[in-house]
C-alpha cells in the first residue's frame, strides 16, 4: 500500500437513530488491494439522505442499526492499494457511489445499476460519505481537472440521475422536454437536458427561487404550479401540441400525473422521483391511446466519466446551486437546513475536512 500520512482515526458522522446525529471517533479504513483510500472534502446532501434522516426508510431500505449518510462526494487520494494503477496519492477524485459485482448478467450488460448486489453509500446496511475517509475500490473514482472544484465534482452524481434519464428516453438535439420538480435533482436533470442540446426546457415548483435557479442553469420556461397550471401552460406554450419527453423528479402523484399530460402523441416519460406512497392512479387510457412510453429511471450507468466533461467544461453554472455550507461538526444543522428550508437554500454541502 502506497500512502502518505494518515491518522489512525476519523471523525465521522453517524446517525444513531431517524432525526439523531452525532460525531463519532472511528478507525481510518485501510484500503485491500485493488481500492484507494480518498480523504473526503466536499459531500452534497441529497433527498434520500434527507428520508432516511427524516423516516428511516425508502421503500425496502430500512434503517436498523446506526448508519452514515452521505454520498455525492468527492475528494483526494490519500492512499492506495498494491493493485492499484490508475490513480496516485494527491489526485482529486470524484466518487460513483455504487459498488456492483461486475459478474450479474446486468452488470455484463452495462446496465450494473439494476446489479442486485451492489453496494451503495448510505443505502442500509452500507455507510456513507460523512466521514473525513472512506475506502472505495479503484474503478469507483474518477479524475476531475483542477479546476473543477470538489463541490462541483460531488453535483455530478444527481448531474448522472439526469444523464441517465436523457440516454433512457433518447434525448435528441432538437427535442423539447419537460422536468417537474426542481430540487437538486431537478435542478441538474435541467444541465442534462441543455447537454444533450435540447430546444425547449419547460420546468415547475412551487418555489421561485428554485425556478429562479432552473432559468440560470438553461431552462426556458419556468411555471410556477401555484399560480399556473402546469399541463396548461405547457400545451399553451408549445402551440397545443405538448413536449416530447416530462421527466418527473419531485416524487409528487400531481406532479407525475402533469407529466403525463403534457406528453405530445407518441411522447415518452421517465418517473425519476420516488413518491411517499408505491401506487398512483395514471390515466390508463390515454397511455395506450397515445402511445406513450414509460421509463423508470433508477440512478444511473456509466455516465461519470461524460458527467465530469461536460461540467469540467463550464456548460452552467452549478456551483451557484450550493447555498449552504456546514463542516462535518454541523452534519446535524445542515440535514435540518436541507429538510426544513427548502424555500430558501437549494443545495447543503458538508465539508468533512474543514
Amino acid at each position: 500500500m502506497v500512502q502518505s500520512e494518515i491518522p489512525a482515526v476519523m471523525k465521522a458522522a453517524v446517525m444513531l437513530k431517524p432525526g439523531e446525529i452525532v460525531i463519532q471517533e472511528l478507525p481510518v479504513p485501510q484500503p485491500g488491494p485493488d481500492e484507494v483510500l480518498v480523504k473526503v472534502m466536499a459531500v452534497g446532501i441529497c433527498g434520500s439522505d434527507i428520508h432516511y434522516y427524516e423516516h428511516g426508510k425508502i421503500g425496502p431500505y430500512v434503517v436498523e442499526k446506526p448508519i452514515i449518510l452521505g454520498h455525492e462526494c468527492a475528494g483526494i487520494v490519500a492512499a492506495t492499494g498494491e493493485k492499484v494503477s490508475r490513480f496516485r496519492n494527491g489526485d482529486r477524485v470524484a466518487v460513483e457511489p455504487g459498488i456492483v459485482c461486475g459478474r450479474c448478467e446486468y452488470c455484463k450488460q452495462g446496465r450494473y445499476n439494476l446489479c442486485p448486489e451492489v453496494q451503495f453509500l448510505a443505502t442500509p446496511p452500507v455507510d456513507g460519505a460523512f466521514v473525513q475517509y472512506i475506502v472505495m475500490r479503484e474503478d469507483n473514482l474518477f479524475h476531475i481537472p483542477d479546476h473543477l472544484s470538489f463541490e462541483e465534482a460531488s453535483l455530478n452524481e444527481p448531474f448522472s440521475v439526469g444523464l441517465h434519464a436523457a440516454a433512457r428516453t433518447q434525448l435528441k438535439p432538437g427535442s423539447t422536454v419537460a422536468i417537474m420538480g426542481m430540487g437538486p435533482v431537478g435542478l441538474m436533470a435541467v444541465v442534462a437536458a441543455k447537454a444533450y442540446g435540447v430546444s425547449q426546457i419547460f420546468v415547475t415548483d412551487l418555489e421561485p427561487i428554485r425556478l429562479e435557479a432552473a432559468i440560470r442553469l438553461g431552462a426556458t420556461h419556468a411555471i410556477n404550479v401555484r399560480d399556473h397550471n402546469a399541463v396548461e401552460e405547457i400545451r399553451r406554450l408549445t402551440g397545443g401540441i405538448g413536449v416530447d419527453v416530462a421527466w418527473e423528479t419531485a416524487g409528487s402523484p400531481h406532479a407525475l400525473q402533469a407529466a403525463l399530460g403534457s406528453l405530445r402523441r407518441g411522447g415518452k416519460l421517465a418517473i425519476v422521483g420516488l413518491p411517499a406512497q408505491a401506487e398512483i392512479p395514471l390515466n390508463i387510457p390515454s397511455i395506450a391511446d397515445n402511445e406513450f412510453d414509460l421509463y423508470g429511471v433508477f440512478r444511473y450507468a456509466n455516465t461519470y466519466p461524460s458527467g465530469i466533461a461536460a461540467l469540467a467544461s463550464g456548460i452552467s453554472d452549478v456551483g451557484s446551486l450550493i447555498t449552504d455550507r456546514y463542516p462535518l461538526a454541523q452534519t446535524q444543522e445542515a440535514m435540518e437546513r436541507a429538510r426544513t428550508n427548502k424555500a430558501g437554500s437549494l443545495k447543503v454541502m458538508v465539508y468533512p475536512n474543514e
